[in-house]
């Protein structure tokens, strides 16, 4: 393949770190205020802000919620639209759309979401903190690939993509355990109801529909069905996301024939200043081109690249800003949570991620990507330790006592903090002289 043709899944993927990393920092950032904020004077107002209580909708179809959980059922829904989303293009032209690029990082993410839980377990097998066993099994892409920038900026592709296609996966299952284990009693009628509803968005994909908005419009109607029956409402934007077209109204050769028609058109209307807004029918062939661009992109890619910077920038940080403020005190109130959760992400996600690499690799069905080593190779595991955003969000779904919250989050905090550390001291330390290569 020519190495112009290299380039191009280089560049998305490059930018899609760059956003990850400085998502990152922002989000670090936004967790760091609102743990200064929660251990001040101001602690009782910012409790308080959360509590504020906002209806949408017109009478008597309303819905009142208070601050916190629309950041946490609403906004958070977007974020499930976007993991949706990048794990349905994943799966069918990224490294998870065959069988020799997905054995890797599905490996590691399975070893590294079942051994983080039965550690977690350990801790609190017979206690109150015993549903929490999910808070340890996901990883934060933003932070991981964050820490990753900073630690070691000229870390091989192959790791970031690992690392990368590692967290999407996790995702997958953190999807699949809210959906399966932390969702509430279950209102069949409104369950029904997007049920038809999600069968509404299928058919319009079936019919050709390649414009958003009819997808975005349904989409609502589906969260409002799926918040209403139980199943956590952040669901159906996983949900929503499999629904979007993936082919586009134009094909690449058809592009390419329609943009060089245009190009050659655009340089036979020069009018000699070199200036497009002198010249009607540069403008119109402007035009004409960014309407082409538009058939030749899959909605599927246009919807995730519009969401990637909101739900980094906004969304994230929001949720950050709305559930990291926890009192720091040495109270060993339900420590076996706090213990279980660090264990978890802190010891149980490296050794499940090394463990099923090993196993991996040596019955043949992966290897490690190209200046990968086993030594690096744990550096990046530990970093799959930051669990931030999704352990926070597991945890307020697995308890309702403020008390038990509160245990769950120091040990995230914390594990997130020590996870880190320990991927920059095996990143930073001298490989060994047969891995210099």
């Amino acid at each position: 393949m020519p190495a112009r043709l290299k380039k191009i899944p280089l560049t998305i993927f490059q930018r899609f770190f760059r956003t990850e990393t400085l998502g990152g920092l922002v989000l670090l950032g936004f967790g760091l205020a609102a743990l200064a904020i929660a251990n001040s004077p101001l602690s009782e107002a910012y409790n308080h802000l959360w509590e504020i209580s906002l209806t949408l909708g017109i009478a008597p179809h309303e819905l009142s919620l208070s601050l916190h959980d629309w950041i946490n059922d609403g906004l958070m829904a977007v974020f499930f639209l976007l993991v949706g989303l990048e794990i349905k293009r994943e799966l069918l032209a990224g490294e998870l759309s065959s069988a020799q690029q997905a054995a890797l990082p599905i490996a590691c993410a399975i070893g590294g979401m079942v051994v983080p839980a039965l550690i977690y377990l350990i801790f609190n097998l017979r206690g109150l903190g015993a549903h929490g066993w999910g808070i340890p099994m996901a990883t934060d892409i933003a932070f991981a690939l964050g820490a990753l920038n900073l630690i070691a900026p000229r870390a091989p592709i192959g790791a970031k993509v690992l690392l990368t296609a590692l967290a999407i996966v996790d995702d997958m299952g953190a999807v699949l355990v809210i959906s399966l284990f932390y969702s509430q009693a279950i209102v069949w009628s409104a369950l029904g109801g997007a049920a038809v509803t999600l069968l509404v968005l299928i058919g319009l994909n079936l019919i050709g529909i390649r414009r958003l908005w009819p997808y975005l419009l349904v989409g609502v109607v589906l969260w409002c069905f799926v918040h209403a029956s139980g199943v956590h409402a952040t669901i159906a934007g996983v949900a929503l996301a499999f629904t979007i077209p993936t082919h586009s109204r134009i094909n690449a050769r058809e592009f390419s024939r329609e943009a060089r028609s245009l190009l050659d058109q655009f340089d036979r209307t020069e009018t000699g200043d070199f200036l497009v807004l002198t010249s009607k029918e540069q403008q119109e062939t402007l035009f004409a081109l960014e309407r082409a661009s538009g058939g030749a992109i899959a909605p599927v890619l246009r919807l995730e690249h519009a969401l990637h910077n909101f739900s980094a920038f906004v969304v994230m940080p929001l949720f950050a800003f709305a559930n990291a403020g926890v009192k720091i005190d040495l109270s060993l109130q339900h420590i076996e949570i706090g213990l279980g959760v660090l264990a978890g992400l802190m010891f149980g996600k490296p050794l499940g991620i090394m463990i099923a690499a090993l196993v991996a690799v040596k019955i043949g069905i992966a290897k490690l990507p190209q200046a990968v080593n086993w030594r690096s190779l744990l550096g990046y595991a530990f970093l799959a330790g930051i669990g931030f955003t999704m352990s926070l969000f597991v945890a307020m779904l697995a308890f309702e006592e403020a008390a038990l919250i509160d245990a769950a989050k120091r040990g995230i905090i914390a594990a997130s903090l020590f996870a880190g550390v320990a991927g920059a001291v095996m990143l930073k330390m001298r490989p060994p002289l047969r891995d210099a290569k």
